[in-house]
């Protein structure tokens, strides 16, 4: 017996209209990862430009959304405008169970509004609104007044673009419910092409759940794990800021543009120094009993002597090496400072902190003038960073306009390309060895997160190219199992293949649970396909000179290991795109 299909929302902009949908069923393309690229395959078009109106933006959640911990993500699928490719992004926040308890599966929206605009999708409502009065306005103030003006409650979910996304920066990011994003590759750009300042996603109807002694055990048990032993402490306590001093001890810290891999400042922005000094509150995406989020509070002086701004900052890993440990500022609240201004811009805080870091050691070498950064961009010293943030995101000038299509672009034509910390997309928080920076260099989402090559270059005690690639590809076929579902990845220890088997049949997915292995494989090859198709070609993928020159714990790099690395993923990655006949 099949399981039940995928019910999709399809918005047209263009009418302000939408369809409802039945499409495919978990069984024939699980969800998430599998029903994004699915419906990419539908709606999108390969040889259509980024930006093209009649291009899809699409948020897919997983058959276990809503019915298990964790499973609390969304995976946003589109064209990027960074590499021309098709491109995935993930977010957690309210939006997953908004989408489950609006009904639908996925949003599909296509089309241009013919101006700025605010969608609002429900299960008994949609409608389109005239925003125009909100161009220009950060992240926050616009969401303060959706929020204010919607009156909606509970299951509600607000993305929303900042100035970035308007102006068509090529990693502008939706922000979903103030803390969470989905952040690489530029998917706010793809909104702010839509004309689309905001979609508010509202989940008015009910869910049924499995019934059976089988489900209600199932759940008890994954709760437990999750809440009862140690497995996800490290998420709650100090978070993945906890990382920062192991890193740094480890000279695996890219710091001040990755010219070195450990600095003693990195104490002054580690884990432990803004739980002491900063953290004001911890959250969860909905779904989540272990509230990874971690909120800061920056204070700042804006008029008289007693006279202070309070403003509430999400921090973690990657933005504090983005934004701070790249930018060599070792004062947690000036990190917190850059961040913030990054945040109401809405740009992914990876890109933007490195672009940055570029900027600064051009700036540094005579590549560019202060002429053409406006402020002056010196590492350690924040105040021109923050400046920086607003002109990037504004695209103030020549400048900052090429800067804002990636570090890359901005040193192929100032010069400055050996030292551009750019692997697909600005660089990651792991300074760790070859196989994570192949793996970031070539992986399908550019992300650290597409396999463990930092984890597989601190644990290898060998140089084996074949043995690394079949580690890669088979690491990141899990991990799309997860993404397909769609569950938070810091959960992956927890949910194992034969859990989310026995999970999925409990709920009421008996045929896809029986052939979960082999869907999560089409999966990784759809995607893999989808990219190659729009464009792809990871032969010609060269990684930047600045990271053979870094040394760790294990000493150089080895060019040799590195190159024959990047040679055999590529090949892998070819072979797992190939159509199948």
């Amino acid at each position: 017996m099949a399981d039940r299909p995928f019910h999709i929302m399809h918005v047209n902009l263009e009418t302000g209209r939408g369809e409802r949908a039945d499409f495919s069923a978990p069984d024939e393309c699980l969800g998430g990862s599998g029903l994004a690229a699915r419906l990419f395959e539908k709606y999108g078009g390969l040889d259509r430009p980024a930006f093209s109106p009649a291009q899809p933006l699409i948020f897919a959640i997983g058959p276990l959304t809503g019915r298990y911990p964790l499973m609390s993500k969304v995976v946003c699928g589109f064209k990027s405008p960074y590499t021309g490719q098709y491109a995935e992004s993930h977010a957690g926040g309210r939006l997953a169970l908004a989408l489950r308890f609006a009904g639908f599966d996925a949003l599909v929206i296509t089309g241009r509004a013919k101006r700025l605009s605010a969608l609002t999708v429900a299960g008994r409502k949609l409608a389109l609104a005239d925003v125009e009065y909100l161009r220009g306005r950060d992240v926050f103030s616009t969401g303060k007044h959706l929020r204010h003006k919607s009156g909606a409650s509970g299951h509600r979910s607000i993305l929303r673009i900042g100035p970035a996304g308007e102006n068509l920066l090529a990693y502008a990011c939706i922000n979903v419910d103030s803390f969470r994003h989905f952040g690489r590759l530029g998917s706010g750009a793809v909104m702010g092409a839509k004309n689309l300042k905001a979609v508010m996603v509202v989940g008015d109807r009910e869910l049924p759940l499995g019934a059976g002694k089988e489900y209600k055990k199932i759940f008890k048990d994954i709760y437990a794990k999750l809440t009862t032993t140690d497995m996800m402490s490290k998420y709650h306590n100090l978070g993945t800021p906890q990382n920062v001093i192991p890193l740094n001890e480890l000279n695996a810290l890219p710091w001040k543009n990755l010219q070195q891999t450990s600095d003693p400042g990195a104490e002054g922005i580690s884990g432990e120094r803004f739980a002491e000094q900063l953290l004001l509150r911890q959250t969860a995406c909905s779904g989540c009993p272990v509230g990874c989020i971690h909120i800061g509070l920056l204070r700042e002086q804006f008029a008289g002597e007693h006279e202070y701004l309070y403003r509430q900052v999400s921090y973690d890993h990657e933005p504090i090496f983005a934004c701070g440990a790249m930018l060599a500022l070792s004062n947690a609240s000036d990190v917190l400072a850059v961040l913030d201004a990054c945040e109401r811009q809405g740009m992914d805080v990876m890109s933007a902190g490195v672009a940055l870091a570029w900027a600064a050691e051009a700036l540094e070498k005579g590549v560019v003038t202060e002429k053409q950064t406006v402020v002056p961009l010196r590492f350690g010293q924040a105040k021109g960073f923050i400046a920086a943030m607003d002109l990037l995101g504004s695209r103030a000038n020549e400048f900052y306009e090429i800067l804002g299509r990636g570090a890359l672009v901005a040193a192929e034509h100032y010069g400055g390309t050996d030292f551009a910390c750019v692997l697909g997309q600005e660089m990651a928080g792991y300074a760790t060895g070859e196989v994570f920076f192949v793996s970031q260099a070539l992986g399908f989402r550019h992300s650290h997160l597409d396999s463990g090559g930092y984890s597989y270059d601190q644990k290898a005690k060998d140089k084996d190219v074949g043995k690394a690639v079949r580690f890669m590809v088979d690491d990141e076929k899990g991990r799309v199992m997860l993404t397909c579902m769609v569950s938070c990845l810091f959960a992956r220890g927890i949910y194992t293949p034969e859990l989310l088997a026995e999970a999925l049949d409990a709920a009421g997915f008996p045929a896809t649970a029986q052939n979960l292995d082999a869907l999560a494989s089409e999966a990784q090859r759809l995607r893999w396909r989808l990219k190659l198709d729009t464009g792809y070609d990871p032969g010609k993928v060269t990684i930047p000179r600045r990271f053979s020159e870094v040394v760790t714990w294990k000493g150089a790099m080895d060019q040799g290991y590195m190159d024959a690395l990047r040679g055999a993923y590529a090949k892998a990655i070819v072979d797992l795109g190939a159509r199948q006949e």
